[in-house]
């Protein structure tokens, strides 16, 4: 039996992408893979209405983040660690060799601009990292009045953005809101299979680059702009099976429209998070709710594990809390292309599942 995924990914991918990566290879090399890649670049620049430099890497985001660590980080780097995958910056940072300042925020609180503010009054980084939308809290925090705060208060601070679980499910513009460097993994609000990241990176990010050494090898932006401005190529051979899907579901995405797809997430957090307040309550705090993953508090004490493995019974796999908040909150996925109809099944099933455990009348 096929279970359908709300996870917070990897996520639900329609038959018809999926067979995109059935497509025989071509060489890396070939004038075909040049004239796809070229394609699936601009496309992506076209959708989000950006100049900066687009990217595709054969990684997921975390190995773009530690890129973006190595490569725009001079020294001193400060991470707004408000849930795990800020407090996996933390880590990235220390084990790169950069000097890091961890802030850090209750889980469940955003990351706000006035705590940036405070933060960079103190002292001066030469680069500052947020998570845009923490999938192990479910939070959404401010992005575009964090970047307006950085720029007040320190304007030669780079602005490194993990957008894995936000990058098109809400409105992100990037460039307008004076963001340097920002990655996503494609198996979230994507709609595709794991395995490749995006990433758009500023010129300002790029110049930056250019005076700091050590960068590595695999994950060398500069490198990736030179083989891309050459031969519309990347560096090292790059998953081709996956860049097919890429292709065909970045036109998918431009005949649903961006902004139809910004809509469809809204109203499908609306659906989730009207159902966790009628029978549970939300993690994170008020007025800070993820569009793409509703982090619902356990105030029932139900079991989790055993409601996952009801729900998993019929075909619909949800997660357990990430981490500490595991048993103590669930998360529901609802990004890519679930739509809302399908996402009131799964809701449904939740509800009769909870009742015939008796945790609701």
């Amino acid at each position: 039996m096929h279970k359908k995924l709300f996870l917070p990914g990897p996520i639900e991918v329609r038959e018809d992408v999926l067979k995109q990566q059935c497509r025989p290879l071509i060489g890396h090399r070939s004038t075909e893979f040049s004239e796809m890649y070229h394609r699936v670049v601009e496309t992506l620049k076209e959708l989000f209405n950006t100049s900066y430099h687009a990217f595709v890497f054969t990684s997921s985001a975390t190995g773009v983040m530690e890129g973006f660590i190595r490569n725009f980080v001079k020294r001193r780097v400060l991470v707004m660690q408000n849930g795990s995958f800020a407090k996996r910056w933390v880590e990235a940072c220390k084990l790169n060799g950069k000097e890091v300042f961890s802030y850090d925020i209750e889980w469940g609180k955003a990351v706000k601009p006035d705590m940036v503010r405070e933060e960079l009054r103190k002292k001066h980084y030469d680069a500052i990292i947020v998570v845009h939308n923490e999938s192990s809290t479910g939070v959404l925090s401010p992005l575009k009045d964090i970047a307006e705060a950085v720029k007040d208060t320190s304007q030669d601070t780079l602005i490194l953005v993990d957008a894995v679980t936000s990058m098109m499910g809400v409105p992100l513009e990037f460039e307008s809101w004076g963001i340097d460097a920002v990655t996503a993994s494609v198996q979230k609000a994507f709609g595709l299979p794991p395995g490749i990241a995006v990433a758009f990176v500023s010129h300002r990010a790029m110049e930056v680059s250019k005076g700091i050494e050590d960068k590595g090898l695999y994950f060398n932006f500069e490198e990736m702009v030179k083989y891309y401005e050459k031969r519309h190529q990347t560096p090292f051979t790059p998953n081709i099976s996956l860049i097919y899907a890429l292709d065909y579901q970045l036109q998918r995405i431009k005949k649903e429209g961006i902004e139809n797809r910004y809509r469809r997430h809204e109203e499908m957090a609306r659906l989730a998070q009207e159902w966790a307040i009628e029978y549970f309550s939300m993690f994170p705090e008020e007025g800070y709710w993820s569009k793409t993953i509703t982090c619902v508090k356990n105030t029932r004490n139900i079991p989790v594990g055993k409601f996952l493995e009801e729900l998993s019974k019929v075909g619909f796999v949800i997660a357990n809390g990430y981490g500490p908040l595991k048993d103590k909150t669930f998360r529901i996925g609802h990004m890519g292309d679930i739509t809302a109809e399908e996402l009131k099944e799964l809701l449904e099933v939740m509800t009769d599942i909870l009742k015939k455990m008796g945790y609701i009348g």
